[in-house]
């Protein structure tokens, strides 16, 4: 296993601090990994501007690293191309709805007149008979809905491209 590669699994052990049960690598925020010699130097790109979680990401990730002697490391930000839902890998979708909240669904385009709301399956007994509470849920990338079957609320992850 080249150098590269371990630092990507070990990249995988990394929690979202905002949604612990995914890896920062099915979160898609770590765009790539370099290693030249004794330095390392990672890019990643944060879900949105401004997120809270940004600098602990960079914290973990120097820290996980540290702890298994990877001594020189440089986490850039890069924000080109911005970080879609589309990023979020299989694995990280199912772990996302095994720990109630709902991964994102494809949406309507928000910028044509009367577009259809999206149905958001409850992650908890998958109906499509559900309600959109609020546009904010318990993180500003999460809305609120109801499960009008169960009658259970759960984050939505919202979808963004």
């Amino acid at each position: 296993m080249t150098e590269e590669q371990r630092i990507w699994k070990l990249l995988e052990e990394v929690p979202d601090p905002e949604i612990p049960v995914i890896s920062i690598i099915d979160l898609g925020v770590v765009r790539s990994v370099n290693v030249k010699e004794d330095e390392v130097v990672i890019e990643i790109t944060s879900t949105y501007s401004g997120c809270p979680a940004t600098d602990v990401f960079i914290a973990d990730i120097k820290s996980k690293l540290a702890e298994n002697n990877f001594k020189n490391v440089e986490v850039k930000m890069k924000f080109s191309p911005a970080w879609t839902t589309d990023w979020l890998s299989e694995n990280g979708r199912l772990k996302l709805r095994e720990y109630g909240i709902a991964p994102p669904e494809d949406e309507p385009d928000k910028s044509v007149l009367f577009a259809k709301q999206v149905v958001v399956p409850c992650p908890k007994c998958r109906s499509k008979n559900t309600k959109l509470i609020s546009q904010f849920g318990s993180t500003a990338c999460k809305s609120l809905y109801q499960c009008n079957d169960c009658l259970e609320p759960f984050d939505y992850f919202k979808c963004l491209k």
